[in-house]
């Protein structure tokens, strides 16, 4: 079974390998920058480290979201392969939950097609990372 402690490090391991993939992408800042730009004002240019910081934030805890909610739903992170199965799968539900949610109810962002695939991408590398991490029981 694995930890929040194991949790919150595999959403920093997560968040650092999904951020990467995104820099090379389009290069500019994550969409929580326009977050923050919503709530004080200016363009999401301006707030791309505050932006990238709460980006951090919410990979961090949704790390451990995801440790400790696997087993509460009565699943395993034993197997390294059902690990990583499950950490695509939430991957691809906070990719809708980010789509949906955040992006457009929220910030009111209508996305283009090429930001929609390279959030669905770096959305399933992160869970795809984080089960594998918590798969692995390198924290257990």
């Amino acid at each position: 079974m694995a930890s929040v402690i194991a949790g919150l490090a595999g959403g920093v391991v997560a968040t650092i390998v999904m951020t990467i993939a995104m820099m090379m992408g389009d290069g500019g800042p994550p969409p929580t920058a326009a977050l923050v730009a919503k709530f004080a004002g200016g363009e999401p240019e301006d707030y791309a480290m505050p932006g990238m910081v709460l980006h951090f934030v919410y990979g961090i805890g949704a790390g451990a979201v995801f440790a400790v909610g696997v087993p509460l739903i009565g699943l395993s992170l034993d197997s390294i392969a059902v690990a990583v199965g499950l950490g695509l799968v939430y991957g691809i539900v906070l990719m809708i939950g980010g789509m949906m949610f955040w992006m457009r109810m929220i910030i009111g962002m209508e996305p283009d097609k090429g930001m929609m695939m390279m959030f669905g991408t770096v959305h399933v590398i992160y869970g795809v990372v984080l089960g594998a991490f918590l798969g692995a029981g390198i924290l257990a």
